[in-house]
């Protein structure tokens, strides 16, 4: 597809179904990679109004909602750079609604980490950022 040239409905479509495939896939990925360090899933793609949390485990009775980013090397961003302000603010809004609809899991400790897959920006390791960031 030549540059000049815009996309059409149809291609987008294709496009994004794409993007999800591959999405969910890493998302399996870092799934597996989480729980083989002794973490255990609660929820997977946890969905509202407010936003989507990717993953939701328990870390030793910590509460971890998870976001999983994958950049390819065409993006001038890396996968942890592109969890800015406005998406840290999504993920806290899902996370107070999932809170408000399971209010057992309220009493526990919690934190927001961030699985970065940047491919093209280094060395295309998977990067565990723990308590990346706080409400």
């Amino acid at each position: 597809m030549g540059q000049g040239r815009q996309r059409t409905g149809s291609e987008r479509n294709d496009r994004r179904q794409l993007n999800r495939r591959a999405g969910g896939l890493v998302e399996r990925q870092v799934e597996r990679y989480l729980v083989a360090r002794g973490l255990r899933l609660l929820e997977r793609n946890y969905l509202c109004r407010f936003g989507e949390i990717d993953l939701v485990m328990d870390d030793g009775g910590t509460l971890v909602f998870v976001e999983v980013r994958c950049r390819s090397r065409r993006s001038p961003y890396t996968a942890a750079e592109s969890v800015g302000r406005k998406k840290q603010a999504r993920i806290l809004l899902a996370a107070r609604h999932l809170l408000a609809t399971r209010p057992w899991l309220c009493q526990r400790s919690m934190r927001f980490d961030v699985v970065a897959i940047s491919r093209g920006h280094g060395d295309n390791a998977l990067d565990w950022i723990r308590d990346a960031f706080r409400p």
